[in-house]
């Protein structure tokens, strides 16, 4: 599985494509689709971002609901509204209208990549620096907690 490390900020041209940070673009490098799948985050003014295996993990999880359950349905909008993103022979993609809507980056400005482990984000980059200065802050409130790794196999 792909695994996202750091930020970047690249710049985006006058039709709309950026181009994705090398090192995200080699963590994606052994999947059969060549470019990312992106889709509006539930949370946040950002795109939430991954490789096509990353995705499928994803629809695997989804389909272990009851497919008539409210938890099924509060999730497959991200199906609806998810977009693959080939990258260009530069390493591009084409950020869509209603992306850079969702996002407010704006044409000739910059995007922001966020590294998150296994998938990374897309952030107007002023408005991920206040993100990330209120998690921080939160994180000095209540104290971050990694969970426990899991015993060995085979005992302690």
């Amino acid at each position: 599985m792909a695994l996202f490390l750091s930020t970047f900020v690249n710049k985006v041209d006058r039709k709309g494509r950026v181009s994705v940070p090398a090192t995200f673009r080699a963590a994606l490098a052994a999947q059969r689709f060549p470019g990312i799948v992106a889709f509006p985050s539930f949370k946040f003014p950002a795109l939430d971002c991954c490789g096509i295996e990353r995705m499928e993990e994803i629809n695997r999880r989804l389909e272990r609901l009851d497919q008539f359950s409210e938890e099924y349905e509060n999730l497959t909008p991200l199906f609806h509204d998810a977009q693959a993103l080939p990258f260009d022979g530069e390493g591009r993609i084409l950020l869509p209208p209603k992306f850079i809507q969702h996002t407010a980056i704006a044409i000739e400005g910059q995007a922001a990549f966020v590294g998150q482990g296994g998938m990374f984000q897309i952030w107007e980059p002023e408005r991920f620096a206040r993100h990330q200065a209120s998690l921080r802050e939160r994180a000095l409130r209540q104290g971050p907690k990694l969970p426990a790794a899991p015993a060995p196999e085979g005992g302690r």
